[in-house]
C-alpha cells in the first residue's frame, strides 16, 4: 500500500505506519487520521452548505451525474494508492448521498 507520509510524524507524535512497533502506536495513528478525517469532513459539508445558499432550485441539489464523477474520482483515487476501490466507492456512495440529505435539509432550512 502507499504510504501518505516518510517516516515524518505529525503534529501529535503520531509514528508512520510502517514505523509502529506495537498496537498502540498503530491505535494512535488510527485515532490522530479519524480526528483529521472528521475535520476535512468538516470543511466538505461546509461546500454543501454553501452549494444550498447558491442553488436557486431545489431540483438541482440532486445531480446524479456529478454523484457518478464524485464516485468515480474516489475510486480512481483508490486505485492511484492501491487500496480497495470497492471499499472507497462503497464509502462515498455513503457520502454522498448523506451530503445530499445534508444539503437538503441546509436549502429547506435557509428557504423555509
Amino acid at each position: 500500500m502507499a504510504r501518505a507520509m516518510t517516516t515524518e510524524t505529525s503534529l501529535q507524535g503520531v509514528k508512520d505506519p510502517a514505523d509502529c512497533i506495537d498496537m498502540a502506536e498503530v491505535r494512535r495513528g488510527v485515532d490522530d487520521l479519524d480526528a483529521q478525517i472528521v475535520q476535512l469532513l468538516a470543511r466538505r459539508f461546509g461546500y454543501m452548505d454553501a452549494a444550498a445558499r447558491i442553488k436557486q432550485d431545489r431540483d438541482t441539489v440532486r445531480d446524479e451525474v456529478r454523484k457518478a464523477q464524485v464516485i468515480a474520482n474516489a475510486r480512481k483515487a483508490a486505485l492511484d494508492l492501491r487500496i480497495p476501490q470497492d471499499v472507497i466507492a462503497e464509502m462515498w456512495e455513503t457520502l454522498v448521498e448523506g451530503s445530499i440529505a445534508y444539503e437538503y435539509g441546509r436549502w429547506d432550512s435557509l428557504r423555509g
